[in-house]
């Protein structure tokens, strides 16, 4: 199992509402690869704000549990963001995207749970493929 997994909007939203297409998947990927994941705050409020008010209450729980944690400073890798925005502006990458891109650049063994095809068109480091896990 990788050293650090990482999850974005399409794993949360999927795990926590059982209408979503893809909810078994990541059912199957908490019992597989359990918490804790590794995220970014653009990917908590995307998430937050995609669930909605019915969703709330659980995504609350999950972060309580600290079952998902951010643990990226935008901050800190500003330069690095805004280079992967620009140079994926045509996709477009989404903020959240860019920021989880970086965070397999930094960090060691890293894996991310996704649903979102645009991360087999992202490189880190220009040219290495993002080590994902996506439904079939």
């Amino acid at each position: 199992m990788a050293a650090n997994v990482l999850v974005d909007t399409s794993l949360i939203v999927a795990f926590l509402n059982r209408r979503d297409a893809n909810h078994q998947w990541a059912v199957v990927q908490a019992r597989t690869i359990p918490p804790p994941w590794q995220t970014c705050e653009p990917v908590l409020s995307e998430s937050f704000y995609t669930l909605g008010p019915d969703g709330a209450p659980h995504f609350i729980d999950l972060l309580g549990r600290r079952a998902v944690t951010s643990t990226f400073s935008l901050d800190e890798n500003l330069d690095d963001v805004t280079r992967l925005l620009r140079k994926y502006a045509d996709v477009p990458m989404s903020l959240a995207d860019a920021c989880l891109v970086r965070m397999t650049e930094m960090l060691p063994d890293p894996i991310l749970l996704t649903a979102d095809t645009d991360f087999r068109l992202y490189r880190r480091h220009s040219r290495q493929t993002i080590p994902c896990v996506s439904p079939d």
